[in-house]
């Protein structure tokens, strides 16, 4: 019983977070998002990059790096500006590769869900896979969450097929 009640708290706190961030509003200026992107925990810095990637772009970039000269060329430095620089220059970095990685892994997914479509579509499916080298982990994954739905809906044949579908990227991945 205490198992469950830990597992329905927890259920809770997960739902409860989620909540709040999605509940935030979001900033109108790069000068704001910056201050959002510091107030936000280092757990959270992916997802919120993910829902704001539109707005990480060259003008909010260049807002970053001009506050960071600022205070790294200021004639006289605080102790406080030297903690706000590290900040800014720590932030500038997450998000760079923060982004960076998103960008990848929805060109990534992107690339996915054209090689499933083509090997799904195909009269031949080992020759397309193999000849058109639409083999990767991406498409694995995508081939597994489609894999999740189908059982999910009670769809036996499509299951069957993208298992064998599955078995076969993995055998050619594997080689």
């Amino acid at each position: 019983m205490q198992r469950l009640e830990k597992h329905s708290s927890n259920v809770y706190a997960k739902k409860k977070s989620d909540a709040e961030l999605f509940a935030k509003e979001i900033p109108d200026t790069p000068g704001e998002l910056i201050e959002y992107f510091l107030d936000t925990e280092a757990q959270e810095i992916e997802f919120k990059i993910a829902r704001l990637r539109q707005r990480l772009d060259e003008e909010f970039f260049s807002h970053l790096k001009f506050e960071i000269g600022q205070i790294r060329f200021a004639v006289s430095k605080t102790e406080d500006m030297e903690d706000r620089l590290i900040e800014l220059e720590a932030l500038q970095k997450a998000l760079q590769e923060g982004t960076e990685a998103y960008d990848k892994m929805q060109a990534d997914l992107i690339a996915a869900k054209k090689s499933l479509t083509n090997i799904l579509t195909s009269k031949d499916i080992k020759a397309t896979m193999v000849e058109r080298n639409e083999l990767n982990r991406s498409l694995l994954t995508l081939l597994d969450e489609n894999i999740a739905n189908a059982h999910m809906g009670n769809q036996k044949q499509a299951v069957a097929f993208m298992e064998k579908v599955r078995a076969a990227v993995l055998k050619y991945l594997m080689v």
